[in-house]
């Protein structure tokens, strides 16, 4: 038996337009399918990765994802459901982490450094699969940071965020706001991540790593750090005050307003 197609009404709001082609951002459009998909796969076919809807209304009521279309209807996709007037709402984007913790794809080695450099907790690795950045992040409850819009529309994927800017520092900015981090900046703890490999630092006695030292590192540094993980050793050299500046910049919270 040959599949029906059916026809439905879009609007897509907010940013939620990024993802469209132009024709069909900021106005609403009609869009055919052939079959009866859920919601989310004819959203996704659109364009738009399922993490960045927080709320489907179909006909005026909110919906979730698995929901099946029936054509002739009227859908309206949203970014964020906060200001939404609607009642009985279901937000479709799970409850945010109390501990944020990331997991970035192979394109964002920058911004690793700089969420490291704050204290925050990503896991990185260039050679991670797709797959593996999935699973990683659905098993270790890890927010995938990308802007490889294909690897969020996996079906494994709970939470996830495309990386819109393009500059690590305008990036580190953009993830503090989307994550609405304004509330707990304060209580971050700035160099106590390994900037290679995402392990804790401690304090480590002279003596213990005197033999691994440059030889006017030796004369000029008694306090020095390192990381239980690789090793590496840290001392507050030239470089330490460079991060410092990154780090004083990225404690003023004025632009952290989160985002609507």
């Amino acid at each position: 038996m040959a599949k029906t197609y059916q026809q439905n009404t879009f609007h897509f709001w907010g940013r939620l337009n990024r993802f469209l082609p132009k024709p069909r951002r900021y106005r609403t459009f009609r869009h055919t399918v052939r079959g009866l998909p859920s919601i989310k796969d004819t959203i996704q076919a659109i364009g738009v990765p399922h993490t960045e809807v927080d709320c489907i209304l179909v006909d005026g009521k909110s919906v979730s994802f698995s929901c099946q279309t029936k054509g002739f209807q009227t859908i309206h996709v949203y970014p964020d459901a906060s200001r939404i007037k609607t009642k009985n709402i279901l937000r479709l984007k799970p409850k945010p982490l109390k501990h944020p913790r990331f997991i970035c794809d192979a394109h964002l080695g920058k911004l690793v450094r700089h969420l490291r450099l704050l204290g925050l907790d990503c896991h990185y690795d260039k050679s991670l699969s797709d797959r593996d950045i999935v699973q990683t992040g659905a098993k270790e409850k890890r927010i995938i940071l990308t802007r490889d819009i294909g690897l969020l529309k996996h079906k494994l994927v709970q939470r996830g965020y495309f990386v819109r800017a393009i500059d690590p520092d305008k990036q580190l900015k953009e993830i503090l706001r989307e994550f609405a981090m304004h509330a707990w900046l304060k209580r971050l703890k700035p160099f106590s991540r390994c900037l290679e490999c995402n392990g804790k630092i401690v304090k480590a006695a002279k003596a213990k790593v005197m033999s691994q030292l440059p030889k006017l590192t030796k004369q000029y540094y008694h306090d020095f750090y390192l990381c239980k993980s690789c090793g590496k050793i840290y001392w507050k050299g030239a470089h330490h005050k460079k991060l410092a500046a990154i780090v004083k910049n990225f404690q003023r919270t004025s632009y952290l307003i989160p985002r609507q």
